[in-house]
């Protein structure tokens, strides 16, 4: 299984603790649910952190936020259940405006002290200017205080003392933060958790139902995947099968992340 997380300098070890922080039901089942599949296959435990739950993505007016609100969560817990993740958590901060604010950094603070993780996964900081999709305000603001809780709030025992320490939520250092499609380091073949990772981003029926008759969406996710393995092999990370043996990228699937230290 250590073979399936490389890196250009050989296998990683599998985290025992993962928190998965974004901004909205169904990020994480378009960008990294594979490697989600991948870790609870392996014995991790999973958590994930939802910043919003997702009430600003519907054009209906006629759908209450409240209905939209609950529909993308209980979507987001099924979707979870498929890649085998049972602890959510849900900030509730308002969909298309998040910030990068105390407020949200104690939040996910208190998320990280919680769950314990030895690494965060997250989205990218910076803005991605060859897709505007990429680069949604919330999942950079989602991201940017990601990484301020991990370094320094959560570790930290003077941060949001009276929210957080005199809660009983005691000072917890994150070793690494993966985060997700910027100058990738690490790379998890997804080849085999595939399915499952459809079977997850289809749990978002509000969101994917008319993707998926507009263009197939399987396909789309493939290509992704072949791109990602690509790459991989361009800085020579050469197989994914943790046997020694050399694969063809065009015939693999791959998610691709940024491993930060933060020990």
């Amino acid at each position: 299984m250590s073979g399936q997380f490389l890196t250009p300098d050989g296998p990683i070890d599998i985290p025992e603790r993962v928190l998965v922080v974004v901004a909205h039901p169904d990020d994480i089942d378009f960008g990294v649910a594979g490697t989600v599949a991948e870790l609870t296959k392996a014995g991790s435990h999973v958590a994930y952190c939802l910043v919003t739950s997702g009430e600003a993505g519907e054009d209906d007016m006629t759908v209450s936020s409240e209905e939209l609100a609950a529909l993308r969560e209980s979507e987001q817990t099924a979707a979870a259940n498929e890649v085998g993740v049972t602890s959510l958590h849900w900030l509730r901060h308002a969909d298309g405006m998040v910030e990068a604010n105390l407020a949200l950094r104690r939040d996910i603070s208190r998320v990280i002290r919680i769950e314990k993780p030895d690494v965060v996964i997250t989205q990218s900081p910076e803005r991605n200017y060859d897709s505007v999709y990429g680069s949604h305000p919330d999942h950079i603001e989602t991201a940017e205080a990601t990484l301020r809780a991990v370094y320094p709030d959560a570790r930290n025992p003077r941060a949001f003392t009276a929210e957080l320490l005199d809660e009983g939520f005691e000072p917890h250092a994150v070793a690494n933060v993966w985060i997700a499609h910027v100058d990738q380091t690490l790379f998890v073949d997804i080849t085999a958790s595939f399915e499952a990772k459809l079977r997850a981003l289809r749990s978002h029926q509000s969101q994917v139902a008319k993707r998926d008759e507009e263009f197939d969406l399987e396909k789309v996710m493939r290509q992704w995947g072949e791109r990602i393995s690509a790459a991989a092999a361009k800085k020579n990370v050469e197989h994914f099968d943790g046997n020694g043996e050399t694969l063809d990228p065009a015939n693999t699937l791959a998610e691709g992340f940024r491993v930060l230290n933060t020990a």
